[in-house]
């Protein structure tokens, strides 16, 4: 038998089919409560075509771009973890890959980036306002489809506590990281800095999506407790081997236009997290390092030359100890989910994922 990582596909349904029920001209004719207005008014309800023009196909086009879909497949994974009876409603899978998606148009608006899952950035190709409005909007269609895939309504309630408790925290770690430039946090800040960012913003979206599995499942709260723990690990030591990754990513010329993005934008990464943490680096080596950062930041850098010997120099700062640090964790965390629920193998499967993701990163 081999051993070979190999995806699984999770029960996500059409989502371009869920952007058109979302949309339906039928469902939508009186949210606007026509009944309400100056004058009678009984022309038929606005057209599909309108409602795409606004926003559904920014929608459709991030949703229909290639993707990991990974918190999807952790969802499902969850729900039959948690003793979740017969097939996931794919609702929640939807859900996650929405805000997942819609988080991305944000974020991409935030960093300035030139393209996303294979094509342009989605506010290069439909424009900045389109954009926003329609990542914004995602946010809350996914939490529209809750009542579909809820069993009761008390399961509902904990689930839409969920997303608004995730909702939450994304936007707080997001806060923290386009605010504080790397160049510019004391040393002693620095590794507190990165891990609450990439907490609360990458750890609580994957933390959501074990946590609908289980919180459908109706599981106890141990189970629940020890699933959404996962997730949130899971999360930020994904983030670990990406932020490690974009160190050693192919530069601009070869086509790989998102390569250094993070330098070049000032973020505060886990390669600086690492380094601050390094004692082998003194505090001299470390403030030149800094200062770095802020001259790339500052300067005209379009030939991609000083990002390049930054990421250099980071890299010899930080060494295997990262991808080493990474590893370690994320199957750290899958060992202690084992200690938890068992040796199930769904986590086999998950093993094999994690091994997937880990080459997939560089």
């Amino acid at each position: 038998m081999s051993t070979r990582a190999q995806p699984w596909t999770p029960a996500v349904p059409a989502l371009g089919a869920l952007v058109d029920e979302a949309l339906s001209p039928t469902r939508l004719r009186g949210v606007a409560h026509p009944e309400d207005w100056p004058e009678p008014h009984d022309a038929p309800a606005l057209p599909s075509a309108m409602w795409d023009g606004a926003v559904g196909d920014v929608a459709r086009d991030i949703l229909e771009r290639p993707s990991r879909k990974f918190r999807a497949r952790l969802c499902e994974l969850a729900w039959s973890l948690a003793g979740g009876s017969g097939a996931m409603p794919v609702q929640l899978s939807a859900m996650v890959e929405i805000v997942h998606a819609g988080s991305l148009i944000v974020d991409d608006i935030e960093d300035g980036s030139p393209e996303r899952r294979g094509g342009p950035a989605l506010h290069r190709l439909h424009g900045l306002p389109r954009a926003l409005n329609a990542g914004n909007w995602m946010y809350f269609w996914a939490m529209d489809l809750i009542d579909q895939a809820a069993p009761t309504a008390a399961v509902a309630d904990r689930i839409r506590r969920a997303f608004g408790d995730a909702l939450y925290h994304c936007h707080l770690g997001q806060a923290l990281d386009l605010a504080t430039p790397a160049g510019r946090i004391p040393r002693v800040w620095m590794y507190r800095t990165v891990a609450t960012s990439t907490m609360l913003k990458t750890g609580t979206l994957m933390e959501l999506a074990a946590l609908l599995g289980a919180l459908a499942a109706q599981a106890g709260a141990p189970r629940v407790a020890a699933l959404a723990r996962f997730g949130r690990r899971l999360g930020l030591g994904l983030q670990m081997l990406d932020d490690l990754g974009n160190l050693t990513a192919a530069p601009p010329e070869t086509g790989d236009s998102k390569a250094l993005e993070d330098l070049r934008n000032g973020r505060p990464t886990w390669p600086w997290a690492l380094a601050a943490a390094e004692s082998a680096i003194d505090a001299a080596a470390f403030q030149g390092l800094q200062a770095s950062a802020l001259a790339l930041a500052a300067g005209d850098d379009a030939d991609g030359t000083h990002a390049r010997a930054l990421a250099a120099r980071l890299r010899m700062a930080v060494g295997r100890k990262g991808r080493q640090q990474a590893s370690s964790y994320l199957h750290g965390a899958l060992s202690d989910l084992r200690a938890s629920v068992g040796d199930r193998a769904e986590l086999t499967l998950l093993a094999s994922e994690i091994r997937r993701l880990e080459a997939s990163y560089g």
